[in-house]
């Protein structure tokens, strides 16, 4: 049985086809699309962008090339961001048709929207989302994929519910060399595993010991910025990329580049419905200053199936090593040991693991056949959790046991408290 917003979009359609309904769905030329001929309304997927800072520019720059989207909204709650956009999406197709919002429900609420894409702060992940899905929008959203274990939790029950299409912005999983690694563990090629080294690298940005409240940018709804975040005074290096560095909105680098790579981590052990059972953990924390994530990252993670984890500051890379080879993957290369590994026949491996070449045209993709997407909402969740375990322990200075199936810490109050967020009035997850 049909839905009913389903019968409304083709309705919608149709109407957008005979040029009575809005213009943007319908009289955009095939040229301005990228195509070599018109893509007929009833195939194009429409889609709004939520966050259009660096990361969601880009985004939106790379479904932009994609002729079978058609971007008609785009929101962010500082007015150069959004301006921005819109200018670059009617540039794109030749018009001004392009939508332009503060508030991200005018998006996720819009009936003629098919997809959304979330590109905010990290604190802003979860409460889209969750409201795009229960108004019927696939969704692409950047990684990490919520700030708080339990966000994710919600956030994949609630996807899986309405039957929503959901792409966690962890890109590597599309990459052919980690593809690779993955392939020679998954397989028995490096025989028995027992030792994954993630490095991560160090943080970027720095800040003063000591700072002062700034005035509001002119066009920054800094209350909306916030949103469920406590309440705090603004700053220059709060908002926008530095963002990452503050606990309140982010988990540094672990959260960061760490996402990626344990990402890589939990395929290449088959955990991307589970994860470890205890995490320990010593970081360094700035003592002063507006940053409050961590400047030195370690802690170590252990799996039921008796592997152990290491995420430590160093170049970005993953090692996963086995009784009878090693393999290291990069985004530019993969080497392993034996050289010989890399050299088999990866079609004949009798374990074939997901390839996608393309990780926003594999959303793209799995929006039209739904299908599940290379990394949907439960393997974003739990590449997350393993994030937040690590940065847990470190913020807590100690081990951790964790319960990945009933997902929580037992009976360690204090860690259980670390694993959600309490969320700033009027702001809920639904």
């Amino acid at each position: 049985m049909q839905s009913k917003r389903d019968m409304n979009r083709r309705s919608f359609l149709k109407r957008a086809a005979a040029g009575t309904a809005f213009s943007f769905p319908a009289l955009v030329p095939g040229s301005a699309l990228g195509a070599g001929k018109a893509v007929a309304p009833s195939e194009r997927i429409t889609m709004g962008i939520i966050g259009t800072g660096g990361q969601g520019t880009g985004n939106m720059n790379a479904f932009l090339r994609q002729r079978t989207v058609q971007v008609v909204a785009v929101c962010d709650v500082d007015q150069g961001h959004r301006e921005q956009a819109k200018a670059l999406v009617d540039k794109r197709y030749r018009n001004t048709d392009c939508a332009a919002y503060n508030d991200f429900r005018e998006v996720t609420r819009r009936e003629d929207i098919d997809a959304v894409v979330i590109a905010t702060p990290d604190h802003w992940h979860a409460i889209p989302a969750v409201d795009a899905a229960q108004h019927g929008k696939d969704l692409y959203v950047e990684k990490p994929l919520t700030l708080a274990i339990r966000q994710g939790r919600v956030l994949s029950d609630v996807v899986k519910q309405h039957g929503r299409i959901l792409q966690t912005g962890s890109q590597q999983r599309s990459g052919a060399t980690f593809w690779k690694a993955c392939m020679l563990a998954r397989n028995g090629r490096l025989g028995t595993i027992h030792t994954i080294s993630v490095g991560i690298p160090g943080n970027n940005r720095e800040c003063a010991p000591t700072w002062q409240p700034e005035p509001v940018p002119a066009g920054l709804d800094y209350n909306f910025w916030l949103g469920p975040a406590p309440w705090a005074e603004y700053h220059s290096q709060r908002c926008h990329y530095t963002f990452r560095f503050i606990l309140d909105y982010s988990g540094g680098q672990v959260t960061n580049f760490g996402a990626h790579h344990l990402d890589i981590a939990q395929w290449a052990l088959d955990m991307d419905e589970s994860g470890p059972i205890a995490v320990s953990g010593n970081g360094a924390f700035p003592a002063s200053g507006l940053f409050t994530t961590a400047t030195k990252v370690f802690f170590e993670c252990s799996y039921a199936n008796g592997v152990k984890l290491y995420c430590k500051t160093h170049g970005p890379s993953i090692q996963i090593e086995g009784s009878e080879g090693t393999v290291r993957a990069t985004r530019k290369d993969v080497v392993s040991e034996p050289a010989s590994l890399l050299e088999e026949d990866f079609g004949s491996f009798e374990t074939q693991l997901y390839r996608s070449t393309d990780h926003r045209r594999n959303f793209l993709e799995c929006v039209k056949t739904r299908k599940a997407p290379i990394c949907p909402a439960e393997v974003g969740h739990r590449s997350a959790t393993v994030c937040h375990l690590g940065n847990i322990a470190m913020r807590l200075g100690r081990s951790v046991k964790w319960d990945p199936k009933a997902e929580n810490f037992g009976g360690d109050d204090a860690a259980n408290a670390l694993a959600d967020r309490p969320l700033r009035d009027p702001w809920t997850l639904g």
